[in-house]
């Protein structure tokens, strides 16, 4: 089977609602530390509790996309994130809060599997423009989500966003079952098997490693960001609230409109120079954020600028991974994806702590000096591949 334009833009959309589970908490950092009488900083840590939750579920789940029929492992994982959702949301105490950020992370997969879904029942000609259309719609998901949250935890409290989060699973659940197509695996090995062959990619496979260590950097950039702005537009001369906050989501949702285009190109013949591409934007938005002070056009800018830089870097490298083996594709994606998200988590780590360490200044000069370490790490890389053929 053949995916239709309808049956890519169903994915996107599944994509982005399922993926937005993991960035609610996010603009609700200080409404759960005035909760349960915690520092906001104490209260950040749900942040990146969720995205380690996720790293696991990468690791764990996401490779019996390989053995086991797609399908149903979807509507069963996304069944296991509406349980985690509804404990986030009547928990009584954060440490049962955090247990639930981590279940949510880690059921909050379902993209991941969505992915090479669509990949395997995609044209090689056309593999990058599909893979970009579905990560619009993640991105806009991620970047919609604190907007959203942001609003709902406003009106309604934080706890009222993690419940509406379970019904829209739950219609989600519905959906894909009428919907998604069959997928059957290619691997016959059994569990033990599947895990060494995964590992055995990281020995044999370059671009797998190259890939591998920019998304982790570059998505320790953007995590690290979305963390401590919160604190940073909660603080003079702003003083925002949740509401205003989350708002901002809007601008880097701008972003994911790249994401096709970034796919068509990733379908060129040499899909490396938008890395660069991305990398530079990423550099010039940190420049912007260091120099706002209180000029919000300057904030809005690096946003902008920011999530187009990481679109560049994401989608262009998991097009290249998904043309290495295609019977692989959902090991070659755990290994990609995970390493990705635990530098999300330590960049929403490194971002309190620079936080901390020397508020928004520091935060931009860390984040600075983790973007020029990315570049370096590509034309380190550059010298010793040829162009590629996506």
């Amino acid at each position: 089977m053949k995916l239709s334009r309808a049956d890519v833009l169903l994915m996107a959309f599944c994509t982005g609602l399922i993926v937005a589970n993991i960035y609610y908490c996010q603009p609700l950092i200080i409404l759960i530390a005035r909760e349960f009488h915690i520092s906001e900083s104490v209260a950040g840590r749900a942040t990146y509790l969720t995205q380690a939750g996720y790293a696991i579920g990468l690791l764990l789940l996401v490779p019996l996309g390989d053995m086991f029929e797609r399908k149903k492992q979807i509507l069963v994982i996304t069944g296991l994130a509406i349980l985690s959702l509804l404990l986030a949301g009547f928990s009584h105490s954060f440490g049962v809060l955090q247990v639930a950020c981590v279940l949510i992370g880690a059921s909050s997969i379902v993209p991941q599997l969505i992915l090479p879904m669509a990949a395997n029942l995609s044209s090689d000609e056309n593999r990058g423009h599909t893979i970009g259309i579905i990560m619009s719609g993640l991105l806009i998901g991620i970047l919609g989500s604190r907007s959203v949250s942001g609003t709902i935890g406003y009106l309604w409290g934080w706890r009222s966003m993690f419940l509406i989060a379970a019904g829209i699973c739950l219609l989600l659940v519905l959906l894909m079952a009428k919907r998604f197509p069959a997928s059957l695996p290619g691997f016959k090995g059994n569990y033990r098997q599947l895990m060494g062959s995964m590992f055995g990619y990281i020995k044999t496979q370059p671009v797998l490693r190259e890939t591998s260590l920019i998304n982790f950097l570059a998505f320790a950039t953007l995590s690290a960001f979305w963390t401590t702005m919160v604190l940073y537009l909660a603080s003079p001369p702003f003083n925002f609230q949740s509401l205003q906050i989350g708002l901002f989501g809007i601008a880097g949702a701008a972003g994911a409109l790249a994401a096709p285009l970034v796919g068509k190109l990733s379908d060129a013949r040499d899909p490396r120079r938008n890395l660069l591409i991305g990398l530079v934007l990423q550099l010039i938005s940190i420049i912007a954020f260091y120099f706002t002070q209180s000029h919000l056009f300057l904030f809005v800018a690096g946003i902008i600028l920011l999530d187009i830089g990481q679109q560049a870097i994401h989608v262009t490298n998991q097009t290249r991974i998904y043309a290495l083996i295609p019977e692989a594709r959902n090991r070659l994606n755990t290994v990609f994806m995970s390493v990705s998200f635990v530098g999300a988590s330590v960049g929403s780590a490194a971002g309190l702590w620079l936080w901390d360490l020397g508020h928004w200044p520091m935060f931009c000069l860390g984040s600075g000096l983790v973007i020029s370490t990315n570049i370096l790490i590509y034309y380190f890389y550059k010298q010793r591949q040829q162009p590629e053929l996506a």
